[in-house]
């Protein structure tokens, strides 16, 4: 099991914890993995990070396909790999939600599915240099070939753009991995990827998951399987003697994610919990946030619900609850919230 630390994207300052992820390196950790949403970038804290370490991988979980262009994607995770030191950036992408790609990003939220395949092409494309990058896509095109809505004269063949490779000399083998959730994404996935960010992954998920990335490896044809495919599944942890203070704290969280981070209509938060078994409860929910009883919408959420996909407790009880997670399909973890003390545990029960 490969482990990573995830660091707080969240915060209003940001802070990077830089003993903290010396002291994962030296402890073996794989990893070390930013996000964002529409406040702090997923991508200057990793090249911050890169300068302080010395060969543990730096991905991003993940960096939204509207905040960039694709080129301006690639460039980005190349410039990171080059400066870290060639084969430590992981790109790890994703959709983000209507209210984000709307509100923060000015953008359509419009062919998500097509986005992301496009998306991932052009990047693949511009890593493996082969040539100047064409690409003819049903959301993105490269070079730009005009919009539909678009009141010109032109036609694609007047326009001013060309096929360009780029000028660095790019990493052909920085890995792709998606950050998603549903059956037609995870599909994916499975296709055009190298790995996965599972969205709300718990043990026992493969039931539901192998399927849907079997499918995606028979697309692509190419004799793909989960033998060269990697995993990595967030994992909120805690190490407390207090479970029941520390589950209700997180189901306050989720409660907010849930109910209040996306539109009422598309929340990928709330689909997750419905995947999980929780449709009642996921409805339940959402129309108590809606309606600002926060505190009962947080009360309304089981606390299997939290607990089946972390890692919270005493020392004895993490380590009966990693050995749910060794045979669970993943092959890493991405620990949020974990303290020295705890990656110390969890470093030696995997290493032991």
């Amino acid at each position: 099991m490969k482990l990573g630390i995830a660091i707080d994207w969240e915060a209003k300052k940001i802070r990077v914890p830089v003993e903290k992820i010396q002291l994962a390196e030296s402890l073996g950790f794989d990893s070390i993995w930013s996000a964002e949403a529409y406040g702090n970038d997923a991508l200057t804290p990793l090249a911050y990070i890169a300068a302080r370490t010395q060969h543990v991988r730096l991905g991003t979980s993940v960096v939204q396909i509207s905040a960039r262009a694709p080129a301006a994607t690639a460039m980005a995770f190349n410039t990171l790999d080059q400066l870290a030191g060639e084969g430590r950036a992981i790109c790890g992408l994703g959709l983000s939600g209507p209210q984000v790609v709307e509100g923060w990003y000015g953008q359509a939220w419009d062919k998500p599915y097509d986005r992301m395949k496009d998306s991932v092409a052009i990047i693949r494309a511009i890593f493996q240099r082969a040539g100047p990058v064409e690409y003819q896509g049903e959301a993105v095109s490269l070079p730009y070939r005009g919009d539909a809505s678009e009141k010109s004269s032109r036609q694609p063949s007047d326009r001013y753009g060309k096929p360009l490779k780029s000028i660095a000399h790019t990493n052909p083998s920085i890995p792709i991995l998606l950050g998603t959730g549903s059956e037609s994404m995870v599909t994916l996935t499975g296709e055009v990827a190298e790995g996965w960010i599972p969205f709300g992954f718990a043990p026992g998920d493969m039931a539901i998951y192998g399927p849907w990335l079997a499918k995606g490896f028979a697309r692509a044809g190419n004799g793909k399987s989960l033998a060269d495919f990697e995993i990595y599944a967030p994992c909120i942890v805690a190490l407390t003697d207090d479970v029941e203070t520390e589950l209700k704290k997180q189901k306050s969280v989720a409660a907010f994610y849930i109910g209040g981070m996306g539109h009422e209509k598309i929340n990928f938060h709330k689909d997750r919990m419905i995947r999980a078994g929780y449709r009642e409860v996921a409805d339940t929910v959402q129309q108590l946030f809606l309606e600002g009883r926060r505190d009962e919408a947080a009360k309304a959420i089981p606390d299997e619900y939290i607990d089946r996909a972390a890692l919270i407790g005493p020392v004895d009880r993490i380590r009966q609850r990693l050995k749910l997670w060794e045979g669970s399909g993943v092959s890493g973890l991405i620990l949020h919230g974990a303290d020295a003390a705890l990656m110390r545990v969890i470093a030696d029960y995997f290493q032991g």
